[in-house]
């Protein structure tokens, strides 16, 4: 049943020239105002009277009936109280018939989103900050495909510049032409070992920097003997990220080289400038003026004629709608790039594609990520690598099993630290909003207290353990008129949300809203659980509605994880 449609069916009987729709209905932040409130502010103008006047109007002339069971004004809001037996039913119902689907919203139709991440320089392994990349962009993946849309996983590589012929100079100087298996190394981390040894060696010979262009000068003119080293230091990183992928359970459907295409957009620019869109620089320059919209001039061609970064992204925004037809694309990129993102935005609406006026382009912009020591510094090897993150997190998930099964098997011992491990990791960089800086504390992060991936996972095992001493046969079956204590209520009211939940973070683009909504549903479980005896509940029927509650809880839970790319165990 969806109750905000029977709060608006019943506003609508008494308002029928009003303009109104369930979206209109806000939840109050405290819950003895309600289950669902109505602002009346909205409606002051369609009807020409006071907020508050059109709150003591209306609860004189509402008649209540089933599921609504009181109404209550508040100074301008109108605040409506659910039936919770009636929301039991409905929602566990749906619960224990949909599983897995539990939570999907119906659309009109679909659309197909394409989500860009974590675009790597392949002249380094990932690191803490890719890991953030990474979580944000699969979430974000997982929640369109499950409400039913087309997703694109497109990562962009960025293989090419200066920064990559520093580590290609660097082993070509200091290599020896050993190979990342002599040196007992991950690929991808034996290139960025040649980054950070060139940025050491040119503090002391300043000239590597002019030898690193000189090289990038060698590539572009397409020098075969540059072009080889290229080739197989690029083959290491992406056989190293491609570890890395697997280790935290994320794939690509469409991979982008920026050495494809570093050097197109050009024309797009030049029929722009003919057009009379830019404006003609010193030289060969084009400019993009941009001051009219609040955003500096942006130069898209060189004195020289060449291209920049924001040219070759003009022709890559233009390929990606061109051969997807795409509803939205969608770039998760870290906050230091929001300038540019707002100037290629506006830039492709200057030329007059019609998605770019559409804003059908989303910048998924997201904050730094710290250590506690400070920030991270890739150049002078201070990074923390995502590699050596994950196997760290893996090790602390040991030491915690152990602790409480000290006879565990090796190999479930393995598994459940991975899971468990991975889990700490992905919902911690999950619970901060996107758009703020975080610090990242390992220790926290991996805790069975506390606002963590391993107590949400805790209390997913929990309740499988409760279920299993039951030991009989689990059916959807329940006296939901039972359910009336109000951590009962309680529980029941957020599994209620998590439609609700599952939208929201799609529509702003929100991971953390379902981390906040797990950690919600599972203190006011444990809450319930302390207080409200189960197995020994005072008799059978009550002891099987209260069972069918936790079911449905565990599902949810569940749902939720599987929506952040967590998994989960029945034992911890």
């Amino acid at each position: 049943m969806d109750f905000r449609k029977e709060i608006i069916k019943l506003v609508k009987k008494e308002m029928k020239d009003i303009k109104i729709d369930d979206s209109a209905l806000e939840v109050p932040p405290q819950p003895e105002l309600g289950d669902y409130s109505l602002p009346c502010f909205t409606l002051a103008k369609q009807m020409k009277m006071s907020p508050h006047d059109i709150a003591q109007d209306l609860v004189r002339k509402l008649q209540l009936k089933q599921p609504i069971i009181k109404i209550e004004v508040k100074g301008p809001y109108l605040n409506f109280f659910v039936n919770k037996q009636k929301m039991a039913e409905s929602v566990i119902s749906d619960i224990l018939t949909e599983k897995s689907r539990f939570g999907k919203t119906k659309k009109k139709g679909k659309e197909t989103v394409m989500i860009e991440f974590p675009s790597p320089n392949t002249n380094k392994p990932l690191h803490l900050g890719h890991i953030r990349n990474i979580v944000i962009g699969d979430s974000m993946a997982k929640v369109f495909n499950f409400l039913g849309d087309k997703v694109i996983r497109a990562n962009l590589n960025n293989d090419r510049g200066v920064h990559i012929c520093k580590s290609m100079l660097a082993y070509k100087r200091f290599g020896r032409g050993k190979k990342p298996f002599q040196a007992k190394k991950k690929p991808d981390h034996f290139v960025g070992d040649f980054y950070v040894r060139f940025n050491q060696e040119a503090k002391k010979k300043p000239e590597l920097e002019e030898d690193a262009k000189e090289m990038l000068q060698k590539w572009e003119q397409g020098d075969k003997e540059v072009i080889k080293l290229w080739k197989l230091m690029n083959a290491w990183a992406y056989e190293g990220f491609e570890e890395t992928y697997e280790a935290l359970g994320v794939y690509f459907d469409k991979y982008y080289y920026e050495s494809a295409f570093y050097n197109k957009g050009k024309d797009i620019v030049l029929k722009g400038l003919k057009k009379g869109l830019f404006k003609q620089g010193e030289g060969q320059s084009v400019i993009a003026e941009l001051k009219q919209y609040g955003l500096p001039d942006k130069v898209l061609l060189r004195e020289d004629g060449t291209s920049i970064y924001m040219t070759q992204d003009i022709y890559l925004a233009v390929q990606k709608f061109r051969d997807y037809k795409l509803s939205r694309s969608i770039h998760v990129v870290g906050n230091e790039q929001n300038m540019h993102f707002r100037q290629l935005f506006r830039i492709l609406e200057i030329l007059g594609y019609k998605w770019a006026k559409e804003n059908r382009l989303v910048h998924l912009s997201y904050g730094m990520v710290y250590l506690p020591h400070g920030r991270m510094k890739s150049r002078e090897g201070t990074v923390v690598d995502a590699d050596d993150l994950i196997e760290e997190m893996q090790k602390v998930a040991a030491k915690e099993i152990k602790k409480r099964d000290r006879k565990i098997k090796k190999a479930e011992l393995e598994k459940r630290s991975k899971i468990i491990g991975l889990g700490a990791l992905k919902f911690y960089f999950a619970k901060t909003d996107a758009a703020k800086d975080m610090t990242y504390d390992p220790e926290e992060s991996i805790s069975f207290e506390g606002e963590t991936g391993p107590y949400v996972q805790y209390t997913y095992a929990r309740i499988c353990s409760i279920i299993a001493k039951y030991s009989k046969r689990m059916d959807a079956k329940a006296d939901f008129n039972l359910l009336r204590d109000r951590k009962e209520e309680e529980i029941v009211k957020i599994l209620y949300g998590f439609h609700d939940t599952v939208r929201d973070s799609a529509e702003h683009l929100r991971p953390h809203l379902m981390t906040n909504y797990l950690i919600r549903l599972c203190q006011s479980f444990n809450a319930f659980y302390q207080n409200v005896p189960v197995l020994n509940a005072e008799d059978e029927k009550l002891m099987k509605s209260r069972l069918v509650l936790l079911n449905a809880v565990r599902q949810v839970i569940a749902n939720g994880l599987d929506l952040l790319g967590i998994e989960y165990v029945e034992r911890m």
